[in-house]
């Protein structure tokens, strides 16, 4: 009894033990303290200051937080609110989450959030304020460790008074790009205590303070897009602590990378399009805990150090854009964590690297325009192993093979991209095991034969692109309609027949791109009706005939950006309209057509216009001076006339091209170009301009060519344009020009020139070659510098930023005959000062000019001999000094000149014997004529009483095997090329005896294509 007694009092103990346990936490809790009242209406007077259409929230992933906020039931305990954190002993509001919570409208500077006086962490991100400015007033929030207003659309300066929230660890005002910071140093020296500083896409142009490197807790810096300058603070690379630092996209930033101590904690490492420069240090081995090396876009040369492969942890290594040479070093096949890998567009070279056999872990591969080069398709077995691709990108790299069939392994491939290489064959069936293919590209190649039917069974893919290869056959629309997901769609510059003749409802079926050119298309095609998202046409080198259909006009009205048109039968509109109906469009190419009356007027956003090469009349209208983004006008070789609107050079801050030759033009030129001005070409030649020229063209400091050959320009010489710091071309041949050219003003008058056409004026006095004395544009350059001189700029099109190139060109006696360049070597030098009255000697230091292709000084009156130093100007294919009053032996070191294909120095007092030898020999007596002292072959005088000219010694330079031997014959050349815009022109130079237009099938690599 006594035993169940004492169990009965142990269980009631136990009971109450428990009930005085409950009652405690009980206590406790409700002792815990609830928001305050004046935070708690200060929160929902906040609440109010917003707008409540919820259906403004376009954010999938955004909620409206401040919608549960009420002061009813169980809720009105604001620490219970959605967003809001409290303080446990004290109930004070401390943290304000309101990231993607829908806040439209503006922060207005008496906004009840400012009375949240003991507020720590505040988040606002990723709301819509309206682009209004940063009230001043969060200032007051003192006790702020974390703010974040990233993403919100705030604009206007940031406030100064943010420096005095010297509590902040972390401060996110990054992607408001309408807002600006007047001082990086202002803002940061008081805020001692940062860990995390991100600030990209703020517009700060400042400097980069060195008080940076002060920051010892730094964890975080992100400056990207924010367009600072000056030197990069070396100490920032060694703050103890930093781990994630991103500068990219700030073009006039400088530094280079510092020795690396293996106690760096640093992961990741952006710099990609800023202007470090310098070497890879070897010490960059020891940032072992590095995850992301993305430094493309700078001026990074010398070889890529063996210490690269000791970062063991990256996943992206991204070295594109830069000068760095020799082989990918070995022991990069260490980085067996790599998912992201970006050589291309440098210099490096030597074979496939056998290290990509073992980076089994890489999505995304891009070797793009490198000197990498395969040896066969066995160089690209390794690709097989890459069975994780997902993105492969190989242009550019001089693939001389079939597609390899290493390929076909790589089954979860969504974009593949080979443009721009040799490659050869058929498109193989196996295409078909591609099945997550999105876009196929192949522009540029070789390719031949039928599209395979395994190119249909690619479900996926959204764009196909196979612009400018020997592909052949008959293609139908509905061949391609079943492909649901295709939107862009590239066959131009092909052997390629399409039908458009279709059974199918093609109104399910949206293009964005579609480029049929040199497809045999002999009209529109009627599905285009349905076409209501294109923002590329292209429907170039067609056989379409006759007026362009009214239904046109209707097609893709609010999409169109691009439209191509030229290379056809064209000869006018279907209907009567003032404007084009497209207020996207960009570029519009009407172009060799025969087209008499003016088209409709381009609205503002045009930004590329060409006419060219039509039959188009009258006068051009002041309507020109209205388009604010025209970059290119090109009007050339059409029979307008009348006199120019003197408001041409209201568009001068914009357009770079202006190309009005061969046309009727009279009258003065008027001022062209005002303070400011970008542009790079004027081309008024063959027309019948007068008068003097307009000195606004002075103003034109980014002016690259200026050709106003043919026409009665009455003025002096324009010694005036040496000023210019980029001029490279300057053409007045065939005009009015008179007196004396005189001697340069400045020492370094016209410092780019290299090409000088002043021939067929009324010039006299000594051979300008002052002007050339001091300066190396004319001196030898680079045998392989294989580019040509054009104007460039990126535009939007399709999503993709799309480079557009437009080539200088010329038109020049060379050889005796008129010469046409539709493209113009960056290499090419040349001088013409023929039919003009100049006197005197040829100076002997014309022989250190060396880098001219021509130099034409015939017809004046020149006198004294033949200068020996001519013989150093070993690049000459053209030199001519007939109809002068030379004397004297023609110096036996011009038989030094190995690539002379045309001399001429007939015409002239010469005496004694012809040299012999190389090039010399292939001239015949036209090169020699009236020149009655001359003899020996090919002239039929001996020379049997005069000593034989002495034989060349090896004091001259001799000439190396042709390191000039260009032929001009039709090509194509890659100049750039985007997913959706292809410029390609023909290179060559066409030797003519008129103008005139041709159609023939060689010109259709027309000035820009899309694709």
């Amino acid at each position: 009894m006594a035993s169940f007694f004492c169990y009965l009092m142990s269980i009631r103990l136990l009971f109450l033990l428990s009930l005085l346990h409950e009652i405690a936490t009980n206590c406790s809790a409700s002792s815990q303290p609830l928001c305050h009242d004046d935070e708690s209406y200060a929160l929902l007077q906040f609440k109010e200051s917003f707008p409540r259409n919820v259906n403004d929230c376009n954010d999938p992933f955004a909620y409206p937080k401040i919608e549960s906020w009420k002061m009813e039931g169980v809720d009105k305990d604001c620490c219970l609110w959605d967003g809001v954190e409290c303080d446990k002993n004290t109930g004070h509001v401390i943290g304000l989450d309101l990231s993607s919570s829908c806040l439209y409208g503006s922060l207005a500077s008496n906004n009840s959030l400012f009375s949240l006086v003991y507020l720590q962490r505040l988040n606002l991100a990723s709301n819509y304020f309206s682009f209004s400015r940063i009230p001043s007033e969060l200032s007051q929030l003192s006790r702020l460790t974390y703010l974040n207003l990233s993403n919100s659309s705030f604009s206007g300066q940031i406030p100064s008074q943010f420096s005095e929230l010297s509590k902040l660890t972390s401060l996110d005002l990054s992607y408001n790009s309408m807002l600006h910071l007047v001082s990086l140093k202002g803002l940061v020296q008081n805020l001692t205590s940062l860990t995390d500083l991100r600030l990209s896409y703020v517009q700060t142009s400042s400097p980069m303070p060195e008080i940076f490197s002060n920051l010892l807790g730094l964890t975080t810096l992100h400056l990207i897009g924010c367009r600072l300058h000056g030197d990069f603070p070396v100490g920032v690379f060694k703050l103890p602590k930093l781990e994630d630092l991103r500068v990219s996209e700030n073009q006039d930033l400088m530094g280079y990378l510092p020795e690396f101590y293996s106690s760096s904690p640093l992961r990741i490492l952006w710099l990609q399009r800023t202007n470090f420069s310098g070497e890879l240090p070897a010490s960059i081995g020891n940032l072992e805990s590095l995850n992301i090396l993305s430094i493309g876009s700078c001026n990074f040369f010398g070889r890529i150090p063996p210490s690269l492969g000791n970062l063991t942890q990256l996943i992206a290594l991204k070295l594109s854009y830069n000068s760095f040479t020799g082989q990918i070093p070995s022991s990069l096949s260490n980085l067996v964590s790599l998912n992201y890998l970006d050589f291309s567009y440098s210099q490096l070279t030597g074979p496939f690297p056998s290290v990509f056999a073992n980076l089994t872990q890489l999505t995304f591969l891009k070797l793009s325009l490198s000197l990498i080069r395969s040896s066969g398709p066995s160089s690209l077995s390794w690709l097989s192993k890459l069975s994780k691709l997902t993105s492969l990108s190989l242009q550019a790299i001089n693939l001389t093979m079939e597609i390899p069939s290493s390929l076909s392994n790589l089954t979860k491939l969504s974009f593949l991209d080979m443009g721009l290489n040799q490659l050869n064959g058929q498109l193989p069936s196996w295409l078909s095991n591609l099945t997550q293919l999105t876009v196929f590209s192949l522009p540029f190649n070789k390719l031949q034969g039928p599209i395979p039917n395994s190119i249909f069974e690619l479900e996926k893919v959204e764009e196909l692109n196979f612009y400018s290869n020997n592909l052949s056959g008959t293609l139908t629309l509905d061949m391609f309609l079943k492909i649901k997901s295709l939107t862009k769609l590239v066959l131009s510059l092909n052997n390629i027949s399409f039908l458009t003749k279709t059974n199918t409802n093609v109104t399910h079926n949206k293009f964005e791109v579609l480029a049929l050119g040199s497809c045999n298309l002999s009209h529109f095609p009627d599905f285009l009706k349905n076409q209501d998202r294109l923002q590329g046409l292209d429907l170039s080198y067609n056989n379409i005939h006759g007026q362009v259909p009214n239904w046109v006009w209707d097609t893709s009205k609010e999409t169109l950006m691009y439209l191509n048109l030229s290379h056809n039968f064209l000869i006018g509109f279907g209907q009567h309209l003032v404007n084009f109906p497209w207020p996207q469009l960009h570029i519009l190419d009407l172009s060799f057509n025969k087209i008499q009356a003016l088209p409709p007027i381009p609205l503002p956003s045009i930004f590329v216009y060409s006419v060219a090469n039509n039959l188009l009349e009258g006068e051009i209208s002041p309507w020109i001076c209205n388009l604010s983004s025209l970059y290119s006008l090109d009007l050339s070789n059409n029979k307008f006339r009348g006199i120019l609107p003197h408001c041409l050079c209201n568009v001068s801050n914009t357009l770079s091209i202006l190309n009005l030759r061969g046309n009727g033009f009279h009258g003065t030129i008027p001022q062209l170009c005002a303070k400011g001005s970008r542009v790079k070409m004027i081309d008024l030649s063959q027309n019948q301009f007068e008068g003097v020229l307009p000195r606004s063209l002075s103003n034109c400091e980014m002016l690259e060519i200026l050709n106003l050959g043919s026409n009665r320009l009455n003025d002096v010489f324009p010694s005036w344009l040496g000023t210019l710091p980029k001029l490279r071309i300057l053409i007045l041949r065939h005009n009015g020009f008179y007196d004396v050219v005189g001697s340069p003003t400045t020492m370094f008058a016209f410092p780019k020139l290299h090409i000088l056409d002043l021939s067929d004026n009324k010039l006299t006095g000594k051979l300008p070659f002052e002007y050339f004395r001091n300066r190396k544009s004319m001196e030898k350059v680079d045998a392989n510098s294989f580019t040509y001189m054009q104007a460039s700029t990126i535009v939007l099109l399709a999503g993709y930023n799309v480079p557009e190139y437009y080539p200088y060109s010329m038109t020049i006696i060379n050889k005796g005959k008129e010469t046409i360049y539709p493209k113009i070597l960056e290499v090419f030098a040349a001088i013409d000062l023929s039919s003009n009255t100049f006197n005197g000697k040829i100076p002997e230091f014309i022989g250190d000019l060396n880098g001219f292709q021509l130099l034409n000084l015939s017809n004046n009156n020149l006198i004294g001999h033949i200068p020996i130093s001519l013989g150093n100007l070993t690049t000459l294919e053209s030199l001519d000094l007939s109809q002068n009053k030379l004397l004297g032996q023609i110096p036996w070191q011009l038989t030094q000149l190995t690539f002379l294909e045309s001399f001429n120095v007939s015409h002239n007092q010469l005496t004694g014997p012809i040299p012999h030898g190389k090039q010399f020999d292939t001239f015949d007596n036209s090169s020699f004529d009236e020149n009655s002292g001359l003899c020996g072959s090919p002239l039929s005088k001996k020379c049997e009483d005069l000593e034989p000219s002495p034989l060349p010694t090896a004091s001259i330079e001799e000439g190396q095997d042709s390191w000039f031997h260009i032929e001009f014959d039709w090509k194509i050349i890659m100049m750039g090329y985007g997913s959706g815009l292809v410029i390609g022109v023909v290179v060559g130079n066409i030797v003519t005896e008129k103008f005139g237009r041709t159609r023939k099938r060689q010109h259709k690599r027309g000035r820009h294509r899309l694709y």
